[in-house]
């Protein structure tokens, strides 16, 4: 090989070689500028999941325990519990926290503190939580959606019981026992195998928890054998209330029961009872209900309270008077919660069962009367309320059939106990 060739052999190798080194500085340069980005984004990450996630503990509001108290049991040193007491009272008085209510302490990954919450009901909560060297607090709205179900069951023990086992809360049996009170009392009346159907607006949380109850649209309750139906309709002037699938009213002037789900009856009216304290047969005009101390009466309708205070062997004793001249009395309470000349709503609680007067327990004497003659409240026919109005009778028809529609079919109609669950349809009723 000449000069002039050997020149040239070593200017390609000196290219070449320049080539791979500049190639090996380019792909360690991607290399670093990748890592050093991809530290970046970890970091950042690693920070956002320090600010933004916050893992939540919860516990259940103990009996009598104060706030301050019940967050050291979290973990939350005095001094910091002391100072979240302090920053809640501008929006919620703690005082009115209740047993059985959840509370949840909140924790960064690292195990700062994030945030306090408290439940207040099925729709709000409190919230506490850092802000500017202090604590801020607020009550928020707790996400939900209403959805339309449809829930039967079978009674096998009670109302409340049927209405659990169907996977649902009290609150609907208590519901479901208002619209049906005028016609049935759900302690004595409820037999074995009756049945119920409800198609109502029920109200979940995210991961499905039932947060609380909307309008029921239709119901039905069968009684020993005999069927009552209920269809929530609003009138033209935007009035809503229960009717029958005919259009009469629900309503009626008194309720069934001057106990919400009534008692045992212990004793009847009876011209000729034997008085278990006198020893002598007298009288009795009223009718007795066996239930604990404390249990709340209601007013069987609206009216104005006549007398409230202690009288004889009636013992604490609520008159009230009603229109077209009836009068109620409700005897031997623990406790009176009205005063004379009160004006007082159907279904209102007017005292507490006691066995104040002349009673060998707690009972409830419970008595109506006429224009002065007592009468027997257990066989006394019960006036309705008006019925739907002539003019919105079509109208009554189409939103009745649209709300019956909705109510699943009974448990012995199905595999599995019904709970069908669809999103709510536009409003059976104006």
């Amino acid at each position: 090989m000449g000069r002039k060739g050997k020149t040239v052999f070593w200017l390609s190798f000196a290219a070449a070689a320049a080539v791979c080194l500049g190639a090996s500085y380019y792909v360690r340069y991607s290399a670093e500028k990748r890592m050093a980005i991809e530290a970046t984004a970890a970091r950042e990450q690693a920070q956002r999941i320090q600010q933004q996630v916050v893992l939540f503990t919860q516990r259940v509001v103990p009996e009598g325990l104060p706030f301050a108290s019940l967050l050291q049991g979290f973990g939350v040193n005095a001094q910091t519990a002391a100072s979240l007491a302090v920053a809640a009272q501008p929006v919620f008085d703690l005082r009115q926290m209740r047993a059985g209510h959840q509370v949840a302490v909140g924790r960064s990954v690292l195990g700062d503190l994030r945030e306090v919450r408290y439940r207040i009901d099925a729709d709000r909560f409190l919230s506490i939580a850092p802000r500017g060297g202090d604590f801020h607090s607020e009550i928020d709205t707790i996400p939900s959606q209403t959805v339309t179900a449809g829930v039967s069951g079978e009674i096998r023990d009670s109302l409340f019981q049927s209405v659990t086992d169907a996977g649902e809360t009290p609150e609907l049996a208590m519901r479901l026992a208002a619209i049906f009170g005028w016609d049935l009392d759900f302690y004595t009346d409820p037999r074995p195998g009756d049945t119920f159907r409800v198609a109502v607006e029920k109200k979940t949380l995210d991961g499905g928890e039932t947060a609380g109850y909307g309008r029921i649209l239709a119901a039905e309750y069968t009684n020993d054998g005999h069927t009552y139906r209920a269809v929530l309709f609003h009138d033209g002037a935007g009035n809503a209330s229960y009717y029958t699938p005919e259009g009469k009213s629900m309503k009626k002037a008194f309720l069934r029961s001057p106990l919400k789900f009534g008692a045992p009856i212990t004793s009847h009216f009876s011209q000729h009872r034997f008085h278990p304290i006198l020893k002598q047969y007298r009288p009795h005009l009223g009718i007795d209900y066996a239930a604990p101390t404390g249990t709340p009466v209601q007013t069987i309708g609206e009216g104005r309270v006549i007398f409230a205070g202690r009288k004889g062997g009636d013992g604490n004793l609520v008159k009230v008077q009603h229109s077209n001249g009836y009068a109620t009395y409700y005897m031997h309470l623990s406790r009176i919660l009205v005063r004379n000349g009160e004006r007082v709503e159907q279904g209102q609680r007017i005292g507490l069962v006691g066995m104040t007067g002349l009673a060998t327990g707690p009972h409830l004497d419970f008595r109506i009367q006429l224009r002065g003659q007592f009468l027997n409240f257990e066989r006394l026919p019960l006036p309705s309320a008006d019925p739907v109005a002539k003019r919105d009778l079509k109208e009554f028809a189409a939103a009745r059939d649209r709300a019956l529609a909705l109510m699943p079919p009974l448990p012995s109609q199905q595999p599995a106990l019904a709970k069908n669950i669809s999103p709510a349809p536009p409003s059976a009723s104006r």
